[in-house]
């Protein structure tokens, strides 16, 4: 199983340094396995809600998914993968940042970047994930409903949010 490098968490100047250098951009190919990196180690640091043997169960499905669909990656300045969005349309599919780069910015900037695409953006968050939930009501994000198992059929419950970037502020530039 490929794991995302482990890294001393930077000092906060580090952070910032960095957080300065981090770019937005398409997913390429060749990326495949290092974004399945990037899911495991959110996914390890993050669900541990998540029963025993659910993570690898989930692993197949995501080796086998995320190296097709179309991503967006923040990279850091050496080009290399820390985080990465699925978006269909205006629904963000999937939000996982490498846990060296958590708190470092790197999941504003890539919600920041979708809300530029779509002014009104929605996504599911486990339920049981405080720290993600925690993060996206920062971020604006508002609960519209409820579903009691996620869309794999494992009993963990989704909240399905909304975020409108004129009311958080953030409304694209005009063109």
């Amino acid at each position: 199983m490929q794991r995302a490098d482990p890294k001393p968490a930077p000092s906060s100047e580090l952070f910032a340094m960095k957080r300065n250098r981090t770019h937005i951009r398409k997913c390429r190919s060749e990326e495949g396995a290092r974004v399945v990196a990037i899911w495991r180690a959110a996914v390890e640091a993050t669900h541990d809600f998540l029963r025993s043997g659910d993570i690898d169960r989930l692993d197949a499905l995501v080796r086998d998914f995320l190296p097709r669909v179309p991503l967006w990656v923040a990279t850091d300045e050496d080009d290399r993968p820390i985080g990465f969005m699925g978006l269909s349309e205006a629904h963000m599919d999937s939000l996982f940042i490498d846990p060296a780069w958590h708190g470092a910015g790197v999941g504003r900037a890539l919600i920041e970047h979708a809300l530029t695409l779509h002014p009104v953006l929605t996504t599911d968050v486990n339920e049981q994930n405080q720290l993600a939930l925690t993060f996206y009501r920062r971020m604006g994000f508002v609960p519209t409903g409820r579903s009691p198992i996620d869309e794999n059929g494992f009993p963990y419950p989704l909240l399905h949010l909304r975020c409108d970037s004129l009311i958080r502020g953030t409304a694209p530039a005009a063109s």
